[in-house]
């Protein structure tokens, strides 16, 4: 790699890399994120190359190994283009079909296409998958052609353009009034406007000049991992906001602050960096401009509450990760005591799609407060999970039954939960609600990062409460009262609902407690925490009161408040209930009807899974 002195020379470098790429004609590209990944997305990649070698069309067919394409459910992926055929959930057995098919002879392996769960029928293209064609993937788009490994590909679809222009042909003022009129908002959770916190940074008094920007990718929402995949497939475009925001702000220093959970990330930002460094796009006097700028990367010890920005900086600084007061802002004493800059993944990756395609671009996108698109990872009782990037204003049920195809099994929708763990459950009534950061706040839930996990009739409200407020429990730094003391009685009283042993004013306790730790937490934590409990007490009152008064769970998901037993007239003493029970609970004679003992039986659900014949009733 040859170093970059000039922006001259990097668009010389970038018209030679699409002048190649334009020669390639065929070409076969696999998915190889953290999800492609653990189903064989690594095994399915070496089949392909070792077959293309076999059949002699190595030289005539190129392959590609990109990051995450977004449509989960379906790895491992394999799209061939230029037409952009898809086979979905193919294994290294396949390839020698798809090869000879497929690149070949141009036919179909109709087997491996997708069946679309709403109409049944078989998509062949990648473009006509609903998942895809109701998003609008800005950030998301360019994961399914770049290699993480290869920055000539990133160069190749423009990117360092926005660098390019920032550092030559405007002066920061411009650059932060551009990202305030484009509306950007921080997608970390809270939401702040991201140009009032960049002008903020800037005028913060530094006695020695020096101000840092951090990345905040400590993502850690049960469910969530956008910033993961950004990460993985395209860290470039990372990489290039945070230049852009260093210039802007007149950093000289920035981090990566990213989960240790997070080892493909780490590995490819880590690529990544090096190859922007040999390139002259990191460093000393960039692309000639005199701007010197560097990124480290940070590997967090996966404390949830370190994605709070004064608890991640305490430990940037080697402390214990834990939130003070914020009557003094990071931007003006962050790290170090210097002034500093904190947005996550997802709102690096938007600046220079706002530089280059300009602030009125980008306002026209979302709704009147809330810009641009933003990236959810759908998840849980939804027939298509994965990573959707939708426009701000989209609706829930958009989301939900469009792109995410309904729920399985014909199953009702019940709920969805918004924003992570400090989210809230908002129910079937919502689903037209439009999505954004002040609808949803409106309704006792929150953008949060965006987590969206879809839950169907068989979800107890009640049960889902409880596991939120043992995960935040159990991840809160015990700084202040409210927040330790008072999510741990919050998780007793809900503990003793689903056990069957809450009595009258329960709810109303629960309540009250969630009210004062709203008001009287130290950090966003503790402010958000009671949303989970009090969205559900809101929404789903009458699951507390059946599970309360009745000494009912009517989800029928709270062990000690459900019975198993045998409906005589099904069972045929097939004795299948029998063989999977793991206390000998069921008992019967061969061919007669069995019966449960209550004592033994620990209501694990086997015999009811086991059981052809609908004779296990769950009451």
């Amino acid at each position: 790699m040859k170093k970059l002195k000039s922006v001259a020379e990097l668009e010389k470098l970038r018209k030679k890399i699409v002048g190649k790429s334009e020669r390639e004609q065929k070409r076969i590209v696999t998915s190889a994120g953290t999800c492609g990944i653990a189903r064989g997305a690594i095994e399915v990649a070496q089949a392909i190359g070792k077959e293309l070698r076999k059949k002699g069309l190595d030289r005539k067919v190129s392959l590609k190994v990109t990051g995450c394409q977004g449509f989960c459910e379906i790895e491992p992926v394999v799209v061939i283009y230029p037409e952009r055929v898809l086979y979905q959930k193919v294994s290294p057995q396949d390839i020698p079909e798809i090869i000879s098919k497929s690149i070949r002879d141009g036919q179909l392996v109709e087997r491996l296409l997708f069946t679309d769960p709403v109409s049944g029928k078989k998509i062949v293209y990648e473009q006509d998958l609903n998942f895809f064609r109701k998003q609008t993937r800005h950030l998301l788009d360019a994961n399914r052609l770049i290699d993480p490994y290869q920055i000539d590909d990133f160069l190749a679809l423009g990117g360092y353009s926005a660098l390019a222009k920032a550092l030559s042909r405007m002066k920061p003022k411009e650059i932060i009034d551009e990202v305030k009129n484009s509306g950007l908002r921080g997608r970390g959770g809270a939401g702040f406007p991201t140009g009032k916190k960049w002008e903020a940074c800037r005028a913060a008094p530094s006695s020695d000049g020096i101000r840092y920007v951090i990345c905040n990718a400590d993502e850690g929402d049960p469910g969530a991992f956008m910033d993961r995949s950004v990460l993985e497939g395209n860290p470039h475009s990372v990489i290039e906001g945070m230049i852009i925001g260093a210039y802007a702000i007149g950093a000289h220093t920035g981090y990566v602050y990213v989960r240790n959970e997070y080892p493909l990330a780490v590995k490819n930002l880590g690529i990544a960096l090096d190859q922007a460094r040999k390139y002259g796009l990191l460093g000393q006097n960039i692309l000639g401009s005199g701007f010197d700028f560097d990124i480290r990367i940070a590997r967090g010890g996966g404390a949830f509450i370190c994605g709070e920005s004064t608890a991640l900086v305490a430990s940037l600084e080697g402390k214990m990760g834990e939130p003070r007061p914020k009557h003094i802002h990071t931007v003006v004493q962050g790290l170090n005591g210097r002034p500093t800059n904190l947005n996550n993944v997802e709102t690096w990756a938007n600046v220079p799609l706002i530089i280059n395609q300009g602030s009125k671009w980008y306002s026209k996108i979302g709704t009147e407060h809330s810009k641009g698109t933003k990236i959810f990872s759908l998840v849980g009782k939804i027939n298509n999970t994965g990573l959707v990037e939708v426009p701000m204003g989209i609706t829930l049920r958009e989301i939900v039954y469009d792109i995410g195809g309904g729920i399985p099994n014909g199953k009702k929708f019940k709920a969805v939960q918004t924003g992570g763990p400090s989210g809230g459950c908002l129910p079937e009534k919502l689903l037209d609600l439009p999505v954004d950061f002040d609808r949803l706040s409106e309704v006792g839930s929150m953008m949060g990062s965006g987590g969206m996990i879809v839950m169907d009739e068989d979800t107890c409200m009640v049960d889902v409460a409880r596991y939120f407020i043992k995960f935040l429990t159990e991840e809160s730094c015990g700084k202040c009262v409210p927040c330790r003391e008072g999510l741990d009685r919050m998780l007793d009283i809900l503990t003793d609902i689903t056990e069957g042993k809450a009595g009258p004013g329960d709810v109303e306790l629960l309540e009250e407690l969630g009210t004062m730790i709203r008001e009287t937490s130290l950090c966003a934590l503790g402010r958000t925490a009671p949303n989970p409990v009090l969205s559900t007490i809101n929404y789903f009152r009458d699951e507390y009161t059946a599970h309360i008064k009745d000494k009912r769970c009517p989800a029928r998901v709270c062990k000690s408040l459900i019975t198993f037993s045998v409906i005589k007239e099904n069972c045929n003493g097939c004795a299948r209930c029998a063989k999977v029970c793991p206390q000998a609970a069921v008992k019967g004679e061969k061919k007669k009807a069995h019966k449960i003992n209550q004592e033994l039986c620990i209501k694990c659900g086997l015999c009811k899974d086991a059981c052809k014949f609908d004779a296990i009733l769950v009451s």
